[in-house]
């Protein structure tokens, strides 16, 4: 027991002593100015090489320490511009007004998290120990803010620290996304937008130049982590995808293991042909070597996407040209006018500023390639970030002017008067201005202000072609140089475009950017480039064919009035009304004569009107139809028709009894002929029929959606009933038929029968036509078949039944008088006589049953008779 104690003592022995030897080599190596507020710096003055392994005791109880030989000049003009700022800031009526000043002490970091730690040690200890001849302790200014560091790592460990004391602390250049967590980092705020909007950023001028397929490189570590979760997040969202991931190790001591995974990284990259837009989040450092590496395989023509990481690190182009690489894009915070920070490093007195309490001025002017103030100061200029500088004169001015805001009140020259969180809680409401703007920390304690978007140039300037802006509040770009097309044409895609008409389809197991095109079918459509489906037509109203970008209205389909079918067809109709008003006028004008009469009186008066119904109703099957129209069409032309029938019947019935040679039938179709009564008694039967129809089942308008059109159509509403009007027809037709064939062999000038027979027949041959046709083909055009049958059925009536009469009336006039008829009847009775003679042996005697067919005057001379067997 005793021998543990002993051990324990002595480990405990150990640590104290590391601890003070630790702290011991910050003590006093910083730059330092005396006031009455401390505000500490954490800045990169050197960068570490590699990591010394010590073999003493101490060494398995303390970190491995860096070798922070390598002098970074960038890193001294961030402490330099808080220098400056803060000089300027005691200038400024602010705090002179108040009689109130700013100290600092800065600290190197050396890049390195550990250096960091015990930098923060230093500047939170309430007392040092100073290297003095009587090596007495004294009271140390605390400080009431910290400035820097600028790597996010660096920045996170920092914050743990600086959390417990409540400390607020301002970064100048830390992004990373889980700093905005207050509930993890209370106390961090920075000058700087977080990653969040930089990879929302860079995902938006991906998606803008259709880069949809890209890689990423990070440096391992919280940072480059986090940064690459946020830009995959949003990739995801933005259809990007992200052919590969790789992350370098975040030491830079294992060069070997470094080199391992650059070439591996460079092979990645050769091998990804069509991977042409990179985006990076690692060190510079890290790639600088990467571009050698790429440079020695001659990969080139890459889009580098760079992060504010080392976006302005144009130092790292060593030994490439940009032309080597291709073109590099780089997200920089925005930056402010820092003429009179030029003019600073200008006027600097290197030697009075190294008595001035600022060690790293004096070893960087004694730096082998330096030399002189001349050189110092044209090196200092150069290495000037613009945006670095400009944020931390920000971060010095929202100190300021909390820090003015807080003494307004109370008197500030005694050290304690103000407590680190006092100044926190100023440092959130605060709002200051700069150069004209005003800034204020968020909820995050981010001041968001956007980024600056450069294009790296050729030639060796520091400074690059700023190209566009970036706002987030609606993120957007707005771009100051118009001609990239270098950039522009650059292609970064694992598949070609799906251009309109076509979907991308993507195999199982593949990245969603990696895809084939299929065309778009029937009814479909995609209406942009690498569509991920085909929308569908709403096939009621609209159509598209296949391979389609656009649905396209189904047009209305119906027989129109301009179609050439129909404009024959209304010729027609318009001539045959005209040709019925010359026949009617004619036969007005012959109603005595011996031919009009024989052709049926008044009845061809009837027939005519009924004929030009049955042309006027053509015009109800053209055009487009209406639910009035369809009911209308089919019950003219049934009832107009039906009264020509059964006028043509009353016709054939009268001849049959004028020359019927069998008394008794003559006797009783004598008692049956009532012309008007049989006329009425047909147009009662079809117009009972039609009233049927209408009521029970009345003809509509209706739509036939097709394939590319809506077919407007009338729906008979029952094509029984259709059918019983046109067969009710075709049975007058029919038995006008039988009885015309009948009294085919009248006499010849005056044989109404053979022409009932022929007009009959037309009629009957085109509606059986029409029937099967009707009932088998379908379209616009099933209105025309029916006007066709219609109108064949007009002009075979007319030519059957009028137009012989008409010829006889203008040409031949001699046929039209009482001793042509007479001429006829006795040639006709003399040939029927012979005829029975020839089968019975003995003289027929014939008498015409029917003497209306002929004037008073004729009846006087015709001899009554019986017919005797």
């Amino acid at each position: 027991m005793a021998c543990l104690n002993l051990i324990f003592l002595l480990v405990l022995s150990v640590l104290v002593g590391v601890t003070e030897a630790s702290l011991a080599q910050f003590s006093h190596q910083g730059a330092m100015a005396h006031g009455d507020i401390i505000i500490g710096g954490l800045f990169p003055i050197h960068e570490a090489l590699e990591a010394v392994n010590n073999t003493d005791l101490n060494s398995f109880f303390t970190s491995r320490h860096p070798n922070c030989s390598r002098f970074y000049t960038k890193g001294l003009n961030q402490a330099l511009a808080m220098i400056h700022a803060v000089e300027m800031a005691n200038r400024s009526p602010v705090l002179s007004s108040l009689n109130i000043t700013l100290g600092y002490r800065i600290y190197d970091t050396c890049s390195d998290v550990t250096t960091a730690l015990w930098a923060v040690q230093d500047l939170t200890r309430p007392f040092s120990d100073c290297d003095s001849a009587t090596n007495s302790s004294q009271p140390v200014q605390p400080i009431m803010a910290v400035i820097g560091p600028s790597s996010s790592e660096i920045s996170i460990a920092v914050a743990r620290e600086l959390n417990l004391q409540f400390i607020p602390q301002i970064s100048y250049a830390s992004t990373a996304t889980i700093l905005s967590d207050k509930s993890r980092f209370p106390a961090f705020m920075r000058t700087v937008p977080n990653d969040e909007y930089q990879t929302h950023a860079m995902v938006q001028l991906l998606k803008d130049n259709k880069w949809t397929w890209v890689g990423i490189i990070i440096t391992d570590g919280d940072y480059g982590r986090s940064a690459m979760e946020s830009f995959v997040k949003h990739t995801e969202n933005k259809g990007i995808c992200v052919a590969f991931k790789e992350i370098l190790p975040d030491s830079l001591a294992d060069q070997q293991k470094l080199n391992i995974k650059i070439n591996k990284t460079v092979d990645i990259i050769e091998k990804n042909t069509k991977v042409n837009v990179v985006v990076s989040f690692a060190k510079a450092s890290q790639m600088m070597l990467l571009f050698q590496g790429l440079r020695r395989r001659n990969v080139s023509n890459k889009v580098w996407v760079a992060s504010d990481n080392w976006s302005t690190a144009r130092n790292i182009l060593k030994d490439v040209n940009i032309s080597d690489i291709g073109n590099i894009l780089g997200f920089t915070f925005k930056s402010g006018n820092v003429t009179t920070f030029h003019q600073y490093l200008t006027d600097l007195q290197f030697k009075s500023e190294a008595e001035l309490n600022n060690p790293y001025l004096e070893e960087f002017f004694k730096q082998p390639d330096i030399g002189n103030p001349a050189k110092a100061v044209q090196n200092l200029i150069k290495n000037t970030y613009l945006d670095m500088v400009f944020n931390v004169q920000m971060a010095v001015s929202a100190i300021a002017n909390a820090v003015a805001e807080l003494c307004v009140k109370r008197q500030c020259k005694t050290p304690t008067t103000i407590q680190p969180w006092e100044l926190f809680i100023q440092l959130r409401n605060v709002t200051f201005e700069k150069e004209g703007e005003m800034y204020n920390f968020d909820a995050n304690g981010d001041i968001n202000s956007g980024y600056d978007i450069c294009l790296w140039e050729e030639h060796e300037s520091e400074e690059h072609d700023i190209i566009a802006e970036y706002y987030p509040s609606n993120s957007s770009f707005t771009f100051t140089r118009k001609n990239l097309s270098d950039i522009e044409n650059v292609v970064s895609k694992c598949s070609n475009s799906c251009q309109p008409g076509e979907y991308k389809k993507t195999a199982e197991g593949q990245h969603t950017c990696c895809y084939e095109c299929l065309v778009c079918a029937e009814n479909q459509y995609s209406n942009q480039t690498d569509a991920d489906a085909c929308s569908k037509c709403d096939t009621e109203n609209m159509w598209s064919s296949t391979n389609s970008s656009e649905c396209h209205p189904k047009l209305y389909e119906y027989f129109e009035w301009n179609c050439g079918f129909a404009i024959v067809l209304l010729t027609l109709t318009a001539f045959g009304i005209l040709l019925l008003f010359s026949v009617s006028a004619l036969f007005f004008w012959q109603r005595d004569s011996l031919v009009v009469k024989a052709a049926g009186g008044p009845l061809c008066h009837l027939i005519l009107f009924s004929l030009l119904g049955s042309f006027v109703n053509v015009i109800f099957f053209v055009g487009e139809p209406s639910n009035e129209t369809c009911r209308v069409r089919q019950v003219i032309f049934g009832l107009s028709f039906t009264l020509c029938v059964s006028c043509i019947l009353v016709k054939s019935l009268k001849i049959l009894l004028a020359f019927q040679m069998n008394l008794e039938l003559t006797e009783l179709l004598r008692k049956l002929y009532k012309p008007y009564v049989i006329v009425c008694i047909c147009m009662g039967l079809q117009g009972t029929i039609c009233a049927i129809w209408l009521t029970l089942y009345m003809p509509f308008k209706d739509k036939v959606v097709q394939k590319i059109s809506i077919l407007l159509e009338c729906n008979e509403g029952s094509n029984v009933m259709f059918g019983l009007m046109l067969g009710y027809i075709a049975l007058l037709a029919l038995i006008c038929f039988t009885f015309a064939f009948k009294g085919r062999k009248l006499p010849q000038r005056y044989n109404e029968a053979k022409f009932i027979t022929f007009g009959m027949l037309i009629y009957l041959m085109a509606w059986v036509i029409f029937i099967p046709v009707h009932i088998t083909i379908s379209g616009k055009y099933v209105p025309a078949v029916e006007v066709v049958v219609i109108l064949i059925s007009n002009y075979g009536i007319l030519s059957c039944h009028f137009l012989p009469k008409c010829y006889i009336i203008i040409f031949k006039k001699e046929h039209n008088t009482k001793a042509a008829f007479l001429k006829s009847v006795h040639e006709y009775a003399r040939k029927s006589a012979e005829n029975i003679r020839g089968l019975t042996g003995t003289d027929p005697v014939y008498v015409i049953s029917n003497p209306s067919l002929v004037t008073e005057e004729k009846q006087a001379s015709v001899p009554k008779i019986d017919n005797v067997a």
